[in-house]
């Protein structure tokens, strides 16, 4: 894919020069021939090509992420399991005798009235 790019970049830049010295040519036309017969038709097809290779990454990424997923779910269930089985019985978690927290006022939404 890369020795295409290349031979066609050296297609365009000969075809640029000779625009160039010609008695005819010109820089800016040169220039235009660079751009819109060279670097703007590769990109486009460059990026076209890589495709398949950008779709095989991101699977390869979703796949690792999953894996990794995996691993910490089923390491932090075993934790929980050690924890569970060391720890003994904790009591009920209100049973402190306070009330509940009052929501602050920053906090507070307003509703939309009903039309």
């Amino acid at each position: 894919m890369y020795l295409v790019a290349i031979a066609w970049m050296y297609v365009v830049l000969m075809m640029a020069v000779a625009e160039a010295f010609s008695p005819q040519g010109t820089v800016l036309g040169a220039l235009v021939t660079l751009v819109f017969y060279g670097l703007l038709p590769l990109s486009i097809v460059m990026y076209l090509m890589g495709t398949p290779r950008r779709r095989a990454a991101r699977r390869r990424a979703e796949t690792d992420d999953a894996a990794q997923a995996a691993r910490a779910t089923k390491a932090d269930q075993a934790d929980e399991a050690a924890t569970a089985a060391r720890a003994p019985a904790s009591p009920q978690p209100d049973d402190g005798g306070h009330a509940a927290a009052a929501q602050p006022i920053d906090t507070f939404v307003a509703e939309r009235k009903e039309s």
